[in-house]
């Protein structure tokens, strides 16, 4: 039996196996890693929403939130250009929709931000290896 606040063998495992995939991720993948876990949240808190747990929706927008300041956070908007620029324009608008989700328990918000990251994640996987150099990724060689 475990006790209350302590992780388990499965947790603890569970953790290690998340802090060894960041450590020896590429920049790239810590991208898609981001997005991933943003999408997760919001998913959660979709969840969370239909259930009425209004705590827990909360703190998952939040930190769906947080994700998507970082991601926002992180073109370079010299290298990129325009194309930064639209992201950051982007993430901002994801961000609003989802403290007005929050704010109004609007799930179509929640929905519209979602459908708005994947189709980001879709372009964002499409890039092909020899191009994650000018993604701020290593190249990986074959």
């Amino acid at each position: 039996m475990t006790s209350p606040g302590r992780p388990t063998s499965a947790g603890q495992y569970a953790q290690l196996n998340a802090y060894t995939g960041v450590s020896d991720a590429s920049p790239h993948r810590l991208v898609q890693m981001l997005m991933e876990g943003a999408l997760d949240r919001i998913a959660t808190a979709k969840g969370c929403l239909v259930r009425n747990q209004i705590a827990g929706k909360g703190q998952q927008i939040s930190s769906a939130a947080a994700i998507l300041t970082g991601l926002r956070n992180s073109p370079d908007s010299e290298q990129g250009g325009e194309i930064a620029g639209n992201l950051d324009a982007l993430y901002d608008y994801m961000i609003r929709r989802l403290m007005e989700a929050h704010r109004e328990n609007d799930d179509a918000a929640l929905d519209e931000v979602s459908r708005l990251l994947r189709e980001v994640k879709e372009g964002w996987d499409a890039i092909p290896p020899e191009l994650h150099s000018h993604t701020g990724a290593p190249a990986t060689t074959s």
